[in-house]
């Protein structure tokens, strides 16, 4: 059984060169040195291979930090145990990225209520509600502000699967996001 929240779909051709990166569960594990270690490589990767001059060059580096940082960070935070993999392209001045781990159920379910809301709503609304949510209770996690800020700031298109292979078993997570570089 699968369940899907906002754009899962890609929109980068069929034939765009993928890069993949595999970040292993392993001896060293996979910590939180590992996001701005990995968001500042492919950050600097793919806008190497724009053609924008300096200054939009720094700002494509930002952006696709920025997402890939956000994205990793939630995926290292809220994981099962196991790997994390990245896919990422770039085609026509469109960067995409898949992000792909495993969740616990019950992380899954609550992961699920948030993105209910996120992906109906409007993302400037929700993220004002939110800052103020989080200013009048500091304690309060699990807001989803970083999200909701790839979508307002960046215009991020977002979108996520649930894959249930097993009633018992983790999750599989296949998050999606796209930006659009030009």
């Amino acid at each position: 059984m699968s369940q899907q929240f906002g754009y899962t779909e890609p929109s980068n051709g069929p034939t765009v060169d993928l890069s993949r990166l595999r970040l292993a569960d392993g001896s060293l594990d996979i910590s939180w040195h590992h996001c701005s270690t990995t968001a500042d490589f492919l950050g600097d990767f793919f806008a190497a291979q724009t053609k924008a001059s300096d200054a939009e060059l720094n700002e494509i580096r930002h952006a696709i930090g920025y997402l890939v940082n956000e994205l990793l960070e939630n995926a290292i935070k809220f994981r099962a145990p196991g790997d994390i993999q990245i896919e990422a392209s770039l085609d026509r001045g469109n960067f995409e990225m898949r992000l792909f781990n495993f969740i616990a159920e019950e992380t899954a379910r609550r992961f699920q209520v948030l993105l209910s809301e996120i992906t109906t709503r409007d993302a400037g609304e929700l993220l004002i509600e939110r800052i103020e949510q989080n200013a009048a209770d500091p304690s309060s996690s699990g807001s989803g502000l970083g999200l909701l800020t790839l979508m307002n700031d960046y215009g991020a298109r977002l979108g996520w699967k649930f894959i249930h292979q097993d009633a018992a078993g983790p999750v599989e997570l296949h998050t999606y996001a796209a930006l659009s570089l030009s």
